[in-house]
């Protein structure tokens, strides 16, 4: 990894190292362009937050390396506050894998380098004036002078403040135990249980493929009743998926803010722009965001690409927030009505017509369906132009 000191001046900085800065990181480094990548972690193998669950479109349209990847899974099983009478839908297809988030960050790391990204771990963004960006890094204070700046950051993306773009103002916070578990005699299955005395706004959840059982709780933070940590240690001891597996005393805890409030409306400037969670790309309903990131990454890559080549600041402007959330209106309006769930008896109310075939046809919608990120048009780099983290 590169050591960072001094000044520098780079075709773009990027900051943040997840797979959303690591991919518009190697695409833009892939056409030819200077890319520095920071991020304040000392390794990619710690503090990971998102549970790593890949849908299958994401699967089917970026090919990440199968030794990261988990057994597929292909049942959901939806359970009422009471945990009796689950509903359970099988696929015909694979419908989700579980990442090994660390082996993918660094698998992706290592195609980065190899593109030619320089990156800069242990390096914290202290900040923005004029186009001169502050890190502080192991050898002390730097600057860099950046044409673009990418703000790959998070949910409470300092990029974004500093460039005055929106920032997510609709957060929900989760929380989860990853541990080991032994083969079992069920199919790999992801469990959600809708109990809003447990994950107030959103869903607590068991996903055991077989190899790891990841177990936690997500909701808004004002109204756990008993906090976040205390939620997932109750939920922890009746969970339901996990028969026969032993809970140990050593597990891998995760936990961050996870944006809801779709993808936000103006996330670029002639000064740069917002990719992953700091952009809100993130499914408002079931509050995914890997596929988002990724494909909106692309398309971040494409415009930078573009501003960089001609010269013109204006070509950010075409990378637009507002444009794109339109088609994230159903899922808002989930989102709302989500949000509206406070009592467990209204949960099992609404649980009811998840027993109907017209609730259990919308259920697999939801869960099973093909729609993605929404389109972004002409522009929009699919498939073909996917980068497979792996190819170091």
């Amino acid at each position: 990894m590169t050591a960072v000191h001094g000044t520098h001046v780079v075709d773009v900085l990027v900051v943040g190292a997840g797979l959303a800065g690591l991919h518009t990181a190697t695409l833009l480094a892939e056409r030819g362009h200077d890319v520095l990548l920071v991020d304040r972690r000392p390794t990619l193998s710690g503090a990971i937050r998102t549970t790593g669950i890949f849908v299958r479109k994401t699967l089917d349209d970026f090919p990440l390396p199968e030794e990261a990847l988990g057994p597929p899974i292909r049942r959901v099983v939806l359970y009422p506050p009471t945990l009796r009478r689950p509903v359970t839908l099988d696929s015909d297809r694979v419908e989700y894998r579980v990442g090994d988030m660390a082996a993918l960050y660094e698998a992706a790391a290592r195609t980065a380098t190899a593109a030619g990204v320089r990156i800069a771990l242990g390096t914290r963004y202290t900040g923005r004036r004029a186009d001169i960006y502050g890190l502080d890094g192991p050898d002390g204070p730097t600057r860099v002078r950046a044409r673009y700046v990418v703000g790959a950051d998070g949910a409470r993306s300092r990029v974004a403040r500093d460039l005055a773009l929106d920032r997510n103002d609709h957060l929900l916070v989760g929380g989860e135990e990853v541990y080991d578990v032994p083969p079992g005699e069920q199919p790999p299955a992801f469990h959600c249980v809708l109990d809003p005395s447990l994950a107030p706004g959103y869903l607590a959840w068991v996903v055991n493929d077989g190899r790891h059982a990841h177990v936690g709780v997500a909701g808004y933070a004002s109204r756990f009743p008993e906090g976040l940590r205390r939620a997932i240690e109750r939920f922890g001891a009746s969970a339901p998926g996990l028969a026969g597996v032993d809970r140990p005393d050593r597990v891998e805890r995760r936990g961050g803010p996870i944006p809801v409030g779709g993808l936000l409306r103006r996330i670029s400037c002639p000064l740069g722009l917002l990719v992953g969670d700091a952009a809100g790309a993130v499914s408002p309903l079931t509050a995914g965001g890997l596929d988002p990131c990724l494909r909106l990454s692309a398309l971040a890559a494409d415009v930078l690409d573009d501003a960089l080549r001609t010269g013109r600041a204006d070509a950010l402007a075409s990378y637009d927030g507002a444009a794109l959330r339109e088609s994230f209106r159903g899922r808002l309006l989930l989102r709302r009505g989500l949000a509206q769930v406070r009592t467990p008896a209204v949960a099992g109310a609404a649980f009811a017509l998840l027993r109907t075939p017209v609730g259990q046809a919308a259920a697999r919608r939801v869960l099973f369906g093909d729609r993605s990120f929404p389109d972004a048009g002409p522009a929009w780099a699919g498939p073909a132009r996917a980068t497979r983290p792996g190819n170091a």
